[in-house]
């Protein structure tokens, strides 16, 4: 578990902070220096077939050591962490031998890791617990599925006794920001399916995930002097706040949905008096369901319209991924393998959704059945984010049993 820490520590201390307003490949030019050091790893590690665009994807090959022709798989994290929070100069903190307790976050005491808010810590006395220092987030998702993939990649390739077909390891770039398969090689890829290192918890097998749509709300107004403005200014501002007063926040909101209901997320504005902008992210993991979270929108522009005559609200709507439930069928393998892999590292699996979505989503309406698996972190996004190196340290067992599980196979 030491190697496995260590390499958890090193990897997010580096900023890769993703740009959803960026158009270039990956959107920041830091997500490379990662990137580079996986390349560089591989390589040490005596994985083959290595390589990194010039988009930062980084592709390697475990070999296989059966002697039968057997089918390849794909593991992939991603390298970039949220816009949503702050990823520079993370400062993550280990705590071992954890003996119960809120967790106060040394950077910021505001910041405290709450038993209450996070129950599973009860069952987590003894482990060794990872958090922020409460300044930044931890940058767990995804660099704990990273950390978990290069850890049993090692394992494969110094235990070569260990029966496993292929395994092709993959890491991309962009995932926050919706954009995570863009420049993706698939025939260069390869595999019968995937699997993402990219789930909370320990265990877990997602096996959907949202729907997802992004719009974008932009209202027009006009500027001018306040002094000035009776009967002239048209104040996109507050406009743009009529229109999100407007949404649901019974229903259809983040703080009032769980399992299997959607939402409709306003999560970043901007702007002046002339025009206002608003992000909302649209999901369900019903893919019909969007169409009428846009239809909503669009009633409530229509309604707003009819007060602010001189205004003008134009509503832009973005696909983004879809349910990985609809393409997983495609390799029947894929989810009993993951099962057979979960319970030989001696626990039961949780079949389970993820309220979220994943670079296996898009890899799964591309062709490549990806199912989701834990990589034991929590409260991502957050200055609270955390994760337990136990947990870590089962999820790469259960991707060395997966290796072997389709070590089984024929090709």
């Amino acid at each position: 578990m030491e190697c496995l820490l260590d390499r958890f520590l090193r990897y997010v201390r580096i900023d890769t902070q993703s740009d959803e307003k960026s158009s270039s490949l990956p959107s920041t030019a830091k997500q490379l220096v990662l990137s580079q050091r996986l390349y560089e790893e591989c390589q040490m590690l005596g994985l083959v077939d290595v390589s990194m665009d010039s988009h930062g994807i980084v592709m390697a090959t475990v070999p296989a050591t059966v002697k039968h022709s057997a089918p390849m798989i794909v593991w992939n994290s991603h390298v970039d962490t949220s816009p949503e929070y702050s990823g520079t100069g993370v400062n993550p903190i280990v705590h071992d031998d954890y003996r119960g307790g809120d967790l106060v976050l040394p950077g910021d005491p505001s910041k405290i890791l709450r038993v209450q808010e996070n129950p599973h810590l009860n069952e987590l006395f003894g482990r060794t617990i990872v958090t922020t220092d409460g300044t930044t987030l931890l940058g767990a998702d995804d660099k704990a599925g990273i950390a978990i993939i290069m850890t049993a990649a090692d394992r494969l390739m110094r235990d070569r006794s260990i029966p496993c077909g292929p395994i092709r390891v993959c890491f991309t770039v962009d995932e926050e920001v919706g954009r995570g398969i863009e420049g993706v090689d698939f025939q260069k890829l390869g595999g019968v399916c995937g699997y993402t290192l990219d789930s909370g918890g320990v265990g877990r097998i997602d096996t959907e995930t949202f729907s997802a749509d992004l719009a974008i709300v932009t209202v027009k107004g006009r500027n001018t002097h306040p002094s000035v403005g009776k009967g002239v200014m048209v104040n996109a501002v507050r406009i743009l706040s009529d229109f999100i007063s407007r949404l649901p926040r019974q229903n259809l909101s983040p703080e009032t949905t769980d399992a299997r209901e959607g939402f409709m997320h306003p999560y970043q504005i901007q702007g002046g008096v002339a025009e206002a902008t608003c992000r909302i992210i649209l999901r369900d993991f019903e893919t019909e369901h969007l169409a009428r979270q846009k239809e909503l929108l669009e009633r409530i522009a229509e309604g707003l319209r009819a007060v602010y005559s001189e205004c003008q609200i134009v509503i832009e709507t973005r696909k983004q991924y879809r349910n990985m439930r609809d393409g997983l069928h495609i390799e029947p393998r894929a989810i009993p393998k993951a099962i057979e892999a979960v319970r030989a590292a001696g626990i039961e699996p949780i079949m389970d959704i993820i309220r979220g979505g994943t670079d296996g989503a898009q890899m799964t309406e591309r062709g490549l059945p990806t199912p989701n698996l834990s990589s034991g972190q929590y409260n991502p996004h957050s200055p609270l984010e955390w994760t337990c190196v136990e947990e870590m340290e089962t999820a790469a067992k259960i991707l060395v049993e997966l290796a072997i599980a389709w070590g089984k196979e024929v090709a």
